[in-house]
């Protein structure tokens, strides 16, 4: 896969141009170059007159209290509007608000949510504990599904089809576009958690009303900051989406949003970057002998790699691999612990490559999921992809070491 698949074109800048000027005034206004931090509860007004105009105006980037947002805040949101190709982007405190808000604000008792099975686990919990707690049920289903199979599903009280592509820890990519249309026709909302396809995944030319950013990822990009994003299309959707989130009383720090502003501006040469070192390690491991498979949709044995390669213009540096079967729990985490350069720890999508054991942690109810070994998430940074791989080699002979491999 070429490089060049990162710089698609739009009507006048090609992305990594757009990502310089996304959220601020551009190059020749008057001012510095970044926008400025604003932080803020109260705001004033020069009269009641001003005050109640404004206030009609809580939809809208308008200042009307701190919890509405500021112009940090929403210099962030345009900016990931441009970035996910939709309209209005709902600034919220951490990806899981950004699964959860939307949620809540599609959803209401008695309705019921189609949920991918290889969900992020704590998706997962919020749908079997507070969505059923408020009498909402979720239905999981094979992220492969067909649309025929999908319609099945489909019940008169369905109002959401919740996507996640790839799918967490196992990276099913699903056929977005066809299952959309299945929703659509009866009625339903789409959701989709698009933080690994960030660029690389158009969500509203494919059919999604609502998608879904862990801003913490790869829009920060060096794993200091908590933050999500909710990205709408149609104007309808956006009402819902902004009253759900003021009632709940979403708020992001106006400090992290410009940290994030920041990691806008060098998304486009590190997706660039990581894209190309991910499947280079990628390509190694699936030849290495203790490896079964490599869960990267870029590589043909990946679940959905059709799909993927019809829908996405690259490709994340997150991927899972799974050992051949003898090796067990203990020879993952002697290898894992036998490394020094890959770090051991949650999320992804910042500077550092990181490593996780994930077949104890995989929740599945739909019976999907089984890949016939010990299984792992890796997390390919910005190191030299040498050292990465010289690292992978020193893991590899304590895993050998334990299995007599």
């Amino acid at each position: 896969m070429p490089d060049d698949r990162l710089d698609e074109t739009s009507e006048t800048t090609r992305f990594a141009t757009r990502l310089t000027q996304v959220g601020r005034p551009g190059a020749r206004a008057h001012g510095f170059v970044n926008t400025a931090v604003v932080r803020g509860s109260t705001v004033l007004h020069p009269d009641l007159a001003h005050r109640k105009s404004v206030e009609s105006l809580r939809n809208e980037q308008a200042m009307v209290y701190g919890t509405h947002g500021t112009p940090t805040h929403f210099a962030l949101e345009n900016a990931i509007a441009e970035i996910e190709g939709g309209t209005r982007c709902q600034i919220v405190s951490s990806g899981l608000s950004a699964i959860t808000t939307p949620l809540l604000a599609f959803l209401k008792t008695g309705e019921h949510v189609l949920v991918p099975d290889c969900v992020y686990g704590p998706t997962r919990r919020f749908c079997d504990g507070m969505l059923a707690g408020l009498g909402i049920k979720t239905t999981y289903y094979d992220p492969m599904i067909t649309p025929e199979a999908l319609e099945g599903l489909m019940r008169p009280e369905t109002r959401v089809l919740f996507l996640e592509s790839p799918g967490s820890h196992t990276f099913e990519v699903q056929d977005v576009p066809a299952l959309s249309a299945v929703a659509h026709a009866h009625g339903a909302r789409v959701l989709m958690d698009n933080t690994w396809g960030i660029h690389f995944f158009q969500p509203f030319r494919h059919g999604v009303d609502v998608s879904i950013q862990a801003a913490t990822k790869y829009i920060g990009g060096h794993s200091d900051i908590i933050l999500g994003a909710v990205t709408v299309a149609d104007e309808s959707d956006w009402h819902r989406l902004r009253d759900a989130s003021m009632a709940l009383g979403q708020y992001a720090s106006p400090d992290d949003c410009w940290l994030a502003l920041r990691g806008i501006r060098s998304l486009g040469v590190r997706l660039k970057h990581q894209m190309a070192a991910g499947l280079e390690v990628a390509n190694w491991l699936a030849e290495r002998p203790e490896v079964l498979r490599v869960l990267h949709p870029a590589l043909p044995d990946s679940p959905g790699h059709a799909l993927w390669k019809r829908d996405f213009t690259g490709a994340s540096s997150l991927f899972g691999v799974v050992l051949k079967p003898n090796h067990g729990v203990d020879a993952v985490g002697a290898m894992i612990d036998g490394m020094t350069l890959f770090g051991i720890g949650a999320s992804w999508g910042g500077f550092e490559s990181l490593i996780l054991p994930t077949s104890g942690t995989i929740q599945r109810t739909a019976g999907t999921g089984k890949f016939g070994g010990e299984m792992m998430r890796l997390h390919i940074g910005l190191e030299d992809v040498a050292d990465i791989k010289a690292d992978l080699e020193r893991g590899f002979a304590k895993l050998n070491e334990v299995t007599g491999g």
